[in-house]
């Protein structure tokens, strides 16, 4: 177990003023070691912190009086402080087991930790859940939890885990909702698993056992050209529609019995299928936002300016490693490192070529994944300009079917950057950076032009497009 490390202090805080500084290392808070920012938030809440820590080879004690609730004014360098669940699954579909070799060693950790559902939204299966997790989720009301499904039906549950206790987990969700505990279901469709009758059998699982699930998604596997399971493989268009049928038909059952839709597919459904995106009024308030669910929908909503403040933060799929912040994918944040547009900084990149800043009014290029151009050209179309296009970048590092915004890298964005004109404006989302890194583990200064990163939402795109203008 580690020792939370402080990297930053709030100016004019309880913890500037008593002299904590970054670096400093928490042994304690208030005689007890924290195991992760869940304790860290309750001890610190209290209006007297007592604070045991280590300075360079110094142990020193500081004693903080604050208002109790009020801020300590301290961010540390990670969630956990112990070690993190990880998985004992081996499912065929896991896509951390679709990665290229020679990524950075934390992209490879495959977690089963419900406090990453917490904190991030991550998906726990439950198979390494336990009566004394049970017991904290209950007591410190940690909720909501996403919860990974895919079958309801305990031997087929088991094979998709290839884990023997993945038939029986499930009784931890039941525990979970028996205790009042918001959670959030997925089923990632497998053709020729878990498709079809299984499918339709899961969502009858469903409503029979769970029917106090706030939300189930059904998203499609995604496969990288690295994949070694033959039997994992792409939908067809055919499978594709009857995933999305499917779901519309279970969501009118699921409305006329519980009054709510409850399940819904994923926004590559529709863009696999060609068929519209459902109004915003049927995605019951958008609650699977950051799991693909909607986001079509709402960043049409923000762009066209429905809507005053972006739906919520968006999320990569690798958005909790390399130490992400305590506050977890749930509170507003760039990975760029700031809130609003930032522009490589005029100077020499890594390959020794200089980058030249271009003019505000210059031609304007959004770089984004082939999904997010399906969505995107219509609404760049709405503009009537002749100076906006939209760039799509295929993505060739991880291959197969993935083309989703947030997993574009850096190699992929160089290549096609590198045929665009050095004096044109270039928008990236940063949904597809962390801490400044794509996955790929390239930087904004090995890109061959200069581009400016924008949040991942309808309005942000829209101002940045009005700049200079």
């Amino acid at each position: 177990m580690s020792s939370p490390v402080v990297t930053l202090v709030a100016p004019g805080s309880p913890a500037e003023a008593a002299g904590l500084l970054a670096g400093d290392e928490v042994l304690r808070l208030n005689g007890q070691v924290p195991r992760d920012i869940i304790e860290w938030r309750f001890l610190v809440d209290e209006a007297d912190v007592d604070i045991d820590l280590r300075r360079g080879n110094v142990e020193l004690s500081i004693e903080i009086s604050k208002r109790e609730g009020e801020p300590l004014g301290v961010e540390v360098e990670s969630a956990l402080f112990d070690r993190v669940r990880t998985c004992d699954n081996h499912c065929e579909f896991c896509f951390i087991y679709q990665l290229p070799k020679g990524l950075r060693k934390s992209l490879y950790l495959k977690d089963d930790d419900y406090r990453l559902s917490f904190l991030y939204g991550n998906f726990t299966t439950l198979t390494r859940f336990t009566e004394a997790d049970l017991e904290r989720v209950i007591t410190e009301r940690l909720s909501p939890l996403n919860v990974s499904i895919h079958a309801t039906d305990p031997d087929i549950r088991s094979r998709m885990l290839r884990n023997p206790r993945g038939g029986m987990s499930l009784r931890w969700l039941r525990a979970l909702l028996d205790n009042g505990i918001t959670v959030n279901g997925q089923i990632v469709v497998c053709p020729g698993v878990n498709d079809g009758a299984i499918l339709d059998d899961t969502l009858a699982g469903v409503l029979d056992q769970y029917p106090e699930l706030a939300s189930v998604a059904c998203v499609p596997l995604g496969l990288s050209k690295f994949n070694a399971e033959s039997a994992m493989r792409m939908h067809t268009i055919d499978e594709a529609n009857t995933v999305v049928d499917t779901v519309h038909d279970w969501q009118d059952i699921f409305l006329t019995v519980l009054g709510r839709r409850m399940v819904f597919a994923a926004d590559e459904y529709y863009l696999m299928t060609g068929r519209p995106f459902p109004q915003a009024e049927t995605y019951d308030g958008f609650d699977l936002h950051e799991d693909g669910i909607g986001m079509a929908r709402t960043f049409a909503m923000e762009f066209t300016g429905l809507v005053d403040a972006p739906v919520g933060p968006q999320s990569g799929f690798f958005a909790w490693v390399d130490g992400a912040p305590a506050a977890g994918y749930r509170a507003p944040r760039n990975p760029a490192g700031d809130t609003g547009m930032r522009g490589c900084a005029v100077g020499a990149s890594e390959s020794g070529a200089v980058l030249l800043r271009p003019r505000a009014s210059a031609p304007i290029g959004i770089l984004t994944g082939e999904f997010g151009a399906q969505v995107l050209q219509p609404l760049i179309a709405s503009l009537g300009r002749d100076d906006v296009r939209v760039i799509a970048v295929p993505n060739e590092f991880f291959g197969g079917n993935t083309a989703v915004t947030g997993l574009m890298v850096g190699e992929d964005i160089a290549r096609v950057l590198s045929a665009e004109p050095m004096s044109h404006r270039y928008l990236l989302p940063d949904v597809c950076l962390s801490e400044g890194r794509f996955l790929d583990g390239t930087t904004l200064d090995s890109l061959p032009r200069s581009v400016e990163v924008v949040p991942t939402n309808g309005i942000a795109l829209r101002q940045a497009l009005e700049v200079g203008r």
